[in-house]
């Protein structure tokens, strides 16, 4: 088993498991009844729901540390890994406007012209890469400090982000950058791209023998990580003047980091025996993720099922959760077998036409 792909195989059953708590999470914010929102399946079902962001981000940043570090090896100079990577930052801006380019025309004149230039997590994740991106110039090892280093700095700076006087500033300008519940800033989501990167870096420094020791770093490590942040936390005094935990607190991005440090060595173990040819249900969300995040958007929060929003008990939006998990595979296997299910359809139509012409 190559150690090159037992990484990609745990990597994509964690995003995986984090598009599955994603799905469930929009599927109850869509369509559960306002009176039931006080219980807690939804509470419990929001609360898991804001995991996968960081998920996402965190993985991000571990694969673009992955480019990078691969571009090093082949004997790229610094210039040609920087350029590489503004090109991935220019991908996920393209992607990013598209969705929302989508979103506005499938809505039917429902949502208005600035919902464009709505700053969602793609938005995030391509100004992320943008202003990481002169960390392709540095070599792997140095990689690793700089960007733990710079995801210290972004999480820290959240509440002082907050605190400054952005009234002067363009709307488009606070949504990138200050943080906002209803956004996804700069400040401090980025944190997790930044802590991908260093963390990925590790990964890609590590002798495959080592690989089982790391992973009890990555394991214990967030342990101790989540929950030295939570004390932290629950600390009567704050150096910031302005600080909401779950807005713009340092310690809450310090226990998701732990967390998905956990779930990283956890994954990794999990999937241990598992080889490219064995297949996952889980992995297999994993390696779509942002399709099933682009089609699941529209279907779950855009005019297909208006009739259903806000209207489902817990138990019919438990259902609804379950159409969309299956639905979200059939589309993801659609995806990834995409040439042979065109080679059944064509030879399907090779076989009628030929009993027609006889």
């Amino acid at each position: 088993m190559k150690p090159a792909s037992q990484r990609l195989l745990y990597l994509d059953w964690v995003r995986g498991i984090a598009a599955l708590i994603m799905l469930q999470g929009h599927v109850f914010q869509s369509f559960l009844r306002g009176d039931l929102r006080s219980g807690g399946p939804y509470m419990w079902s929001q609360f898991a729901g804001g995991m996968p962001p960081a998920v996402f981000l965190f993985l991000l940043g571990v694969t673009f540390a992955f480019l990078m570090d691969s571009q090093e090896k082949k004997g790229v100079a610094a210039g040609g890994r920087f350029f590489a990577a503004l090109r991935r930052s220019g991908y996920l801006f393209a992607a990013a406007f598209a969705f929302r380019l989508q979103m506005w025309l499938f809505s039917l004149g429902g949502s208005p012209w600035t919902d464009l230039l709505r700053v969602d997590i793609l938005n995030c994740m391509g100004l992320a890469l943008l202003v990481l991106a002169p960390m392709a110039a540095f070599r792997t090892e140095e990689r690793v400090r700089h960007c733990a280093v710079l995801g210290l700095a972004i999480a820290a700076g959240a509440p002082v982000i907050s605190a400054m006087d952005w009234s002067a500033a363009p709307a488009i300008v606070r949504n990138y950058i200050i943080p906002d519940h209803n956004f996804f800033g700069f400040f401090p989501w980025a944190a997790f791209v930044a802590f991908g990167i260093s963390a990925g870096s590790i990964l890609r420094m590590v002798k495959p023998a080592d690989v089982p020791q790391m992973m009890q770093w990555f394991g214990w490590g967030g342990l101790a990580l989540a929950f030295s942040a939570y004390a932290v936390s629950n600390v009567p005094f704050s150096i910031y003047s302005n600080s909401d935990f779950w807005l713009n607190g340092p310690s809450l991005i310090f226990i998701k980091l732990g967390a998905i440090l956990i779930f990283v060595a956890f994954a990794w173990l999990w999937n241990m025996r598992a080889t490219a040819a064995s297949w996952s249900w889980i992995r297999q969300f994993g390696m779509t993720s942002l399709l099933v995040y682009w089609v699941h958007i529209e279907l779950v929060y855009g005019s297909w099922f208006g009739v259903l929003k806000e209207q489902l008990t817990v138990g019919q939006t438990v259902f609804a959760a379950i159409v969309t998990i299956v639905l979200m595979l059939g589309l993801s296997l659609l995806r990834t077998n995409w040439t042979q299910v065109r080679a059944w359809f064509a030879s399907g139509e090779g076989a009628m036409a030929r009993q027609s012409g006889d």
